[in-house]
């Protein structure tokens, strides 16, 4: 694996039953990349992420992610990893409801020996950066869907992440905030050099990537 490669899926297979949705799919990320997984629903492509972010465990293949093989790690490793070098965004926010905006983001953190200060520091820090610093204490039932995304934005990247996997991350929002969204993930990939792989259905979004890759029926097109 060269030197500038964070993220390597080799062969990749996943079957459900007799079902194949991901079928021999060999691809990678590199340091700082941004790279969009484009394709219509039910083409695989979120069982793909699935794959690569150690999730889930392929039928067949193997991933690698910063250097280490990832495919035969047990949960219990694979959750520490995902903790110290991953972060994550969904469709659907994934916030905790009865956490405050700044505890979700600090969530990460709990595990970690770090002290109460240091975790709600780096939370606001991050929150700050969003232009939320005056929703901090808020509950995610007070926030509107873009501020929601942009905590679950701040909460993926508190571990300092070597890359994130982004899943339809704006799915559930209108175009006008979704643009916002968009604009927050290009500006962390140019400023902070972190590397996305994100998944979406719309072609529009993935123009401002590096690199799109174009799914159909489990396999990569092109």
């Amino acid at each position: 694996m060269s030197k500038s490669t964070i993220l390597s899926g080799t062969d990749l297979s996943k079957k459900y039953g007799d079902l194949e949705v991901v079928k021999g799919v060999s691809l990678t990320v590199n340091e700082g990349e941004f790279v969009c997984l484009v394709g219509k629903s039910g083409c695989g492509k979120t069982t793909l992420l699935s794959l690569l972010s150690g999730l889930e465990k392929p039928t067949k293949g193997r991933v690698s992610l910063d250097g280490r093989e990832i495919t035969t790690s047990s949960e219990d490793e694979l959750a520490l990893f995902r903790r110290d070098n991953v972060g994550f965004i969904f469709q659907s926010f994934n916030l905790i409801p009865t956490l405050s905006a700044w505890e979700n983001v600090a969530l990460p953190l709990f595990p970690i020996k770090i002290t109460s200060e240091e975790r709600r520091r780096r939370a606001t820090e991050l929150l700050e950066k969003m232009e939320l610093g005056h929703r901090m204490d808020h509950l995610p039932s007070a926030l509107s869907g873009g501020e929601k995304q942009r905590v679950a934005i701040a909460r993926a990247l508190v571990n300092h992440p070597k890359i994130i996997f982004a899943d339809e991350p704006i799915g559930n929002l209108d175009s006008g905030t979704g643009e916002a969204i968009m604009g927050i993930l290009n500006k962390l990939h140019k400023e902070e050099g972190v590397a996305i792989l994100m998944v979406t259905h719309e072609d529009e979004l993935a123009k401002t990537a590096n690199r799109l890759i174009r799914m159909k029926d489990g396999e990569i097109m092109s």
